[in-house]
């Protein structure tokens, strides 16, 4: 069990395109998915990928449970999900706001599909095929940007909604990251 250090915005590893999985079976990426989970749950963390942890691979984790810190938000299972794939099933976008601990105490509100599939694999490489909605939807789109290179504030369309959760939330949960 490793906690890692997870990368900050402006490393370059951040912004590249991340490399697929093709050895499920390979110790190094069972290590990692640890490495991923034991550094998600350290840090209270709704998600995290690989390359948030310098590991320039096409791997996600995310899972969601009522929180303080998630207190109206829908739960979303716990998944690994390996060269994930989204496909958008409509052009309904909704903003939410969103953090990130590559992004640690910042806030900003960001456009979404509301609703998606996305396939991919576990770590038995047994297939994932879900279609979600929602919050759900919004974690699995914020996790898989960061394989494609794209941080949360990229994706922001004002920026006079983004900054420092303290500033914007001073009475949250939401300000800790």
């Amino acid at each position: 069990m490793t906690i890692r250090q997870v990368l900050k915005m402006g490393d370059p590893l951040l912004l590249k395109v991340a490399e697929p999985i093709h050895d499920f079976k390979s110790r190094a990426l069972k290590n990692l998915i640890e490495d991923m989970q034991d550094t998600m749950h350290s840090l209270n963390g709704a998600g995290l990928a690989a390359p948030q942890i310098g590991v320039s691979l096409r791997v996600v984790i995310f899972g969601i449970k009522k929180t303080p810190r998630y207190p109206d938000v829908e739960e979303v299972p716990y998944t690994i999900l390996i060269n994930p794939k989204l496909t958008f099933l409509d052009d309904d976008i909704e903003s939410g706001w969103e953090g990130c601990l590559s992004v640690p105490g910042m806030r900003g509100l960001v456009p979404r599909f509301k609703k998606l599939r996305y396939q991919g694999y576990d770590l038995n490489q047994n297939p994932i095929d879900r279609t979600v909605t929602d919050f759900h939807a919004r974690v699995v789109q914020h996790e898989c940007d960061h394989l494609d290179g794209i941080l949360y504030p990229m994706k922001i369309e004002d920026l006079s909604n983004f900054g420092f959760s303290e500033v914007l939330f001073p009475n949250s949960d939401l300000q800790d990251d």
